[in-house]
């Protein structure tokens, strides 16, 4: 009997050695995070190479906590549905706390604040200086962002797409009137952007204010404390705001 027990007991701490060693291994491995590479600057695609503020902020966090942190490309649409069912292990895309997705998610100390504001041709500023001026018209969204939640409060006709890109352009198509999207996002379309710059204005203030952080999910305590952890080396050495003046996020 006692050789039975023995032995099953054996049997039982190989078994619980295994699972450990493959948890080191799964560990060692690293943590992704899935991104929305439509958001300059905070995540683009370049040439061909996935690219921008958080693109580089993740393995940065990454480095300051000795675990790898990479980044990977997937669309807006889905982005959220993945953290859920696993499939990377957190979200790093220009993502805004709000009130709804704490209740299904967990987020980082802030990375970055912004605001919604209304982009428009430079011919329109004179009638409109804000978004008061854009009751009953056309306004351009990335479907199922915050910019899309936040006209719901204000009477205008909604047009979605995948990336602010394409409304930026149907907006210069004269298909809509205006874009709205985040302050981080705009400041690149209008400010840094070669073929826009000359062409489209901010109009106005932001009209929210928002916090950005990266989220995880809502039980995954460990990954959220190296995270925040990570974050405030890299405040503290300085290589955080290097990469914000890189990015021209001062």
């Amino acid at each position: 009997m006692k050789k039975t027990m023995i032995a099953a007991l054996m049997v039982v701490l190989v078994f619980a050695l295994v699972l450990t060693g493959c948890k080191k291994e799964e560990k060692k491995d690293g943590y992704v995070f899935a991104t929305d590479a439509t958001w300059p600057p905070l995540e683009f695609v370049e040439d061909g190479t996935l690219t921008g503020f958080e693109v580089e902020l993740i393995p940065l966090i990454g480095e300051k906590v000795g675990v790898p942190m990479s980044v990977k490309n997937i669309p807006w649409d889905t982005i959220f549905a993945g953290l859920a069912n696993g499939a990377y292990d957190g979200v790093a895309s220009g993502v805004t706390v709000t009130e709804e997705r704490k209740a299904t998610m967990a987020f980082s100390s802030p990375i970055l604040s912004a605001g919604q504001v209304v982009i428009i041709r430079n011919e329109d500023a004179g009638s409109i200086k804000g978004i008061e001026d854009l009751e009953g018209k056309k306004i351009g969204v990335q479907i199922g962002t915050t910019g899309d939640f936040a006209l719901e409060a204000y009477p205008v006709e909604r047009r979605a797409y995948d990336d602010i890109g394409l409304a930026i352009e149907d907006m210069l198509n004269g298909n809509v009137d205006a874009a709205v999207c985040d302050s981080l996002i705009a400041s690149d379309f209008v400010l840094s952007n070669e073929n826009y710059s000359s062409r489209l204005k901010v109009a106005g203030e932001p009209f929210t204010q928002e916090d950005i952080a990266i989220a995880v999910q809502k039980d995954n305590q460990e990954l959220l404390d190296l995270i925040n952890e990570g974050l405030q080396k890299a405040k503290d050495d300085g290589s955080f705001d290097a990469l914000k003046k890189k990015w021209n996020l001062l």
